[in-house]
Formats: structure tokens, C-alpha cells, sequence
């Protein structure tokens, strides 16, 4: 590369605006913190559009002769429906099983004293402090910290006021945003041609497009697979007689739309719901449930996810990994994608090079 005046002005901009950064981060972060806060209506409507864009784009699809607002509406009415059936599922025996667990807790330290006992683990100490354990007590006095803790009354009803104020707005712009989406989609790849020069602007749109077929096979994938995991674990608990069959089956679907970890977190509430019932039916579930992530991971999500996304097994752990330190269960959620988005462009590229190396030679 030449050192002449255009390219030394852009290493003169890059390093100041690299100056600025590292000089005024705190200030940044804390604009964009604010930034982020008064511009969440909009950020959540971005995310409830493109959600629904998948169902939208599947009925548009499939029924020609309905109109877009027809569409919409059926999208609409597909994830409220899934939404509800999921709650329907789960808030009746969540309550039960919570009632059981309140009821039946003493039984099941009992029970942990008496395996622990049997095979001398805990001195007799930990085991009285065990078997002593009051769950009521504690449970009250966790209520009497949190009505202790709630001093105006009015902050609390405005916060969820503001709340529902969000939801409200975030739900309208998403569907001013999908009613007009191929204008929206128009006129932005107008300014950024407009303003933009033509490599940068292909290099852009392609790393776009890439980040939109990632994203919308990695939902599409992870929603099929959670589905498919959960009937199977509905099913397979049916079968063997286990409690909750359909309650832990919905929930293991609910959390492994977290990718790798998500199951494991569901098995793990699953199984001390059962334990307060049967300490033998809890481990029967756990062996079941290690089998059916076996299968799973060998054979169901390396063809509904894995083969969508096109990123290796290494990858999606390291990117949930990292994306679990940075986010939490968000960063979760997008880290995978975005990893095969940038996994694709980098292979793209390298394939590119070395097709230009082989023909130079």
C-alpha cells in the first residue's frame, strides 16, 4: 500500500478517533447506556418486526393471494397463540408444582439425610441442620424483606405503567415497520449507495444479507429443535410414567431455545420437581434425559440447526460461551448467529484468496 497523502490522512483520522475513544470511554458508555434506555421502544420493536417477518415471509409465501396486511395479522395471531399455549402449559402446573414443592420440601431433605447418612458423607451436625430446615419460616421472612423493601407504592405502579407504555410503542412501531418494509428496504439501500462508494456498499449489503440468512435460519432452527426436543421428552416421560410430563416437556422446549446449556438448566428444575414426588423417578429422569441430549446433539441438532447455520460445534460453544460472559442468557441468544455470520464471511473470503493465488500461479 502507498503512503501517500489520502492514505496517511485516513491512519491520522483512525488513530484520533481511537485517541478519543480510550481518552472519553466512560463518557461514551454512558451516553450510549442512555442512548440504549430512551431508544428501547424502538430497539424492541426492531426484534418483535423481524420475528414476525419470519412468519410473515412464511404465509406470504405459501398464500399468494393474501394481501400483506392479511399476513400480518396471521403472523400476529401464530405468535400469540404459540405464546399462550406455552403459558397455558406452564403457569397452571408451575403453581401446583410450586404448592408440592413448598409442601413436600421437608420430605425431600429428609430423604437427602437418610441417603447421606446411609453412606456416613455428612457428620451429624450438617444432618440435624438439614432435617431443622424450616422452609415456611424462611419463606416468610424472604416476603417480609420484599414488603419491608417496597417504600412508594407509586415508583413501582409507575415502573410498570412505563412498562406496558414500552411494550405498547415497541409493538406499533413493529408494525409500522413491517407494513412498509420493502419501502424501508428501498430507500436505505438508496442512501447508502447514494453516499457510500460501490465497494464499500456491495461489501455492506452482502455482510447484511449474510446476517439476516444467519439470524433467520439460527431461529428457525432453534425453534424447530426445541419443539422436537421437548415432544420427544413429553413423550419419553409418558412413557415411563414420570410426573409433569407435559409441564417439564414445555420447559425443556422453552429452555433450549438457549442454545447447548438451555436444556441442561430445564432437566436441572425438572428433575427437583420430580424428586419432591420420587427420588427414583427423579434419577430415571436424568437418565433419560442425558440419552435423549445424546441423541439429540448427535443426530437432531447438527441437521435442523447445525446444517443452517453451517458453523462448527467448536464454534457454537466458544460463541455461547463468550457471548453467555458478556450478556448473560441474551448474549447467549445472539452469539451463535452472529459467529456464523462471521465465520461465513471469513471462509467466503479466504476461499476467494486462495481461488486468486491458484490463477496468478
Amino acid at each position: 500500500m502507498e503512503l501517500n497523502n489520502k492514505t496517511l490522512l485516513k491512519i491520522g483520522i483512525s488513530i484520533f478517533i481511537l485517541f478519543l475513544l480510550f481518552t472519553y470511554w466512560s463518557g461514551i458508555s454512558t451516553f450510549l447506556i442512555k442512548f440504549i434506555a430512551i431508544s428501547s421502544p424502538i430497539i424492541i420493536g426492531l426484534i418483535i418486526a423481524y420475528i414476525l417477518n419470519i412468519l410473515m415471509s412464511f404465509y406470504e409465501k405459501h398464500i399468494k393471494k393474501a394481501n400483506r396486511i392479511i399476513c400480518l395479522i396471521l403472523s400476529i395471531l401464530t405468535l400469540l397463540v404459540i405464546i399462550f399455549a406455552v403459558l397455558a402449559l406452564l403457569i397452571p402446573e408451575l403453581i401446583s408444582s410450586i404448592k408440592l414443592i413448598a409442601e413436600r420440601f421437608p420430605i425431600a431433605l429428609s430423604n437427602i439425610t437418610e441417603i447421606l447418612k446411609k453412606y456416613d458423607l455428612p457428620s451429624k451436625d450438617y444432618s440435624s441442620l438439614i432435617s431443622n430446615f424450616d422452609l415456611k419460616s424462611k419463606v416468610n421472612q424472604i416476603i417480609s424483606v420484599l414488603t419491608s423493601g417496597i417504600t412508594n407504592i407509586f415508583g413501582v405502579v409507575f415502573s410498570v405503567f412505563s412498562g406496558i407504555v414500552t411494550i405498547f410503542l415497541s409493538f406499533m412501531f413493529a408494525l409500522y415497520v413491517l407494513n412498509g418494509k420493502d419501502k424501508l428496504k428501498s430507500q436505505s439501500k438508496r442512501v447508502l449507495k447514494a453516499y457510500l462508494p460501490s465497494k464499500v456498499y456491495e461489501k455492506i449489503l452482502y455482510t447484511l444479507n449474510v446476517l439476516d440468512e444467519s439470524f433467520h435460519s439460527y431461529i428457525v432452527g432453534q425453534c424447530t429443535e426445541a419443539i422436537i426436543l421437548g415432544s420427544l421428552c413429553a413423550i419419553g416421560m409418558m412413557v415411563l410414567r414420570l410426573p409433569y410430563a407435559l409441564m417439564i416437556g414445555s420447559l425443556i422446549a422453552l429452555t433450549a431455545l438457549i442454545p447447548i446449556a438451555g436444556a441442561y438448566i430445564g432437566g436441572f428444575l425438572g428433575a427437583f420437581m420430580i424428586f419432591t414426588v420420587s427420588p427414583i423417578k427423579a434419577l430415571i429422569f436424568i437418565i433419560f434425559l442425558i440419552i435423549l441430549q445424546q441423541v439429540e446433539g448427535n443426530l437432531i441438532y447438527p441437521r435442523v440447526v447445525g446444517s443452517a447455520l453451517g458453523l462448527p460445534g467448536l464454534w457454537v460453544l466458544a460463541a455461547v460461551t463468550i457471548g453467555g460472559g458478556l450478556l448473560g442468557i441474551i448474549g447467549m441468544l445472539i452469539a451463535v448467529p452472529i459467529t456464523a455470520t462471521v465465520y461465513k464471511i471469513i471462509k467466503a473470503d479466504v476461499n476467494k484468496r486462495e481461488q486468486l493465488k491458484i490463477l496468478q500461479n
